[in-house]
């Protein structure tokens, strides 16, 4: 496989509380190939969301980061400020959770991705105008030139998620990270947007964030399963989803209503307190990895998983 686009390295980050540190995201190791859709699963609160907002450096300020983001060779975690907001626009762009809240209420949807185009591309008045009504036009809002000068609430939430992914691409960034873009949506625009992030996907990576599986099941080349701040499981998309190796996985997957509707028993673990051993082990039935934390482990060729049953030291 050619050379990463984005790598992370031992990527840890924590929010401070006065409980202790949250331990959103740890010792994350992952890697991001040219033209590559890679799947991010996983239970609300297990860190995806995180991850990608930490490509980004958009977290608030006291997080505690450490370990590496490296885009096309430069890690991002030492950029200075003016340097990183150039990366971010122009080489990655970032499709936010929650189309209604995500797009600013008091401006069209034209003004806000010509926005972009003139911040990132320098584009004025007519220029950037014109730009923002051709991206609308390619994720297909029907009479782009009229609904550029429509305001988000008229907007329905599958074109609301259009323009954000529209914005997105204003600046034919060559990695786009896009958060829950299914979320909310019905049957039908759930898979026009599917549809559309394939097309996206044809010039760009796109780290998919969803637990959207049957999404990630259609479009991720491969995908990485992550539970209580850490990948668990990560291979190629048709082997992870249809025979899983990690009992995270499984459980997840026979949590799904067409497989039986199986919940996980208990809960997730505190992220201040973790488990000493495998982060899963309170809700396995797997008996010796209470007190050994296990590493990803290569089952098969490029599928690794986090887990004592393959872990034997």
């Amino acid at each position: 496989m050619n050379a990463a686009l984005l790598e992370v390295r031992g990527l840890k980050v924590g929010f401070p509380t006065p409980d202790g540190l949250v331990r959103a995201s740890d010792t994350v190791d992952l890697e991001l190939y040219h033209r590559e859709i890679l799947g991010l699963i996983g239970e609300t609160g297990s860190g995806k969301t995180v991850l990608g907002m930490a490509i980004l450096r958009l977290l608030q300020p006291n997080t505690v980061i450490e370990g590496e983001i490296r885009y096309r060779g430069r890690d991002l975690l030492s950029l200075p400020e003016d340097e990183m907001r150039k990366v971010r626009g122009r080489e990655i762009g970032v499709v936010l959770q929650n189309s209604g809240t995500s797009l600013n209420p008091v401006y069209t949807v034209g003004d806000q991705i010509a926005e972009a185009a003139t911040l990132h591309q320098g584009l004025k008045g007519s220029e950037a105008r014109h730009r923002a009504v051709e991206l609308l036009d390619a994720v297909r809002i029907p009479d782009p030139a009229v609904m550029a000068r429509e305001y988000p609430h008229r907007f329905s939430g599958g074109m609301r998620e259009r323009a954000l992914i529209a914005m997105a691409l204003a600046c034919s960034p060559s990695l786009l990270i896009a958060d829950e873009p299914t979320k909310g949506l019905d049957a039908v625009t759930k898979r026009e947007i599917i549809d559309l992030f394939a097309e996206v996907n044809r010039d760009r990576s796109v780290l998919f964030i969803t637990h959207d599986i049957e999404a990630a099941a259609t479009l991720a080349t491969r995908v990485a399963v992550m539970y209580a701040g850490e990948i668990v499981e990560i291979g190629a998309a048709g082997e992870v989803l249809s025979d899983p190796a990690h009992p995270y996985t499984r459980g997840l997957l026979a949590s799904l209503p067409e497989r039986g509707m199986r919940p996980i028993p208990g809960s997730a673990p505190s992220l201040i307190t973790p488990p000493p051993g495998c982060r899963f082990s309170p809700r396995c039935a797997t008996k010796d990895c209470k007190s050994e934390h296990p590493g990803l482990v290569e089952v098969g060729p490029g599928h690794y998983a986090r887990c004592m049953l393959y872990d034997r030291g």
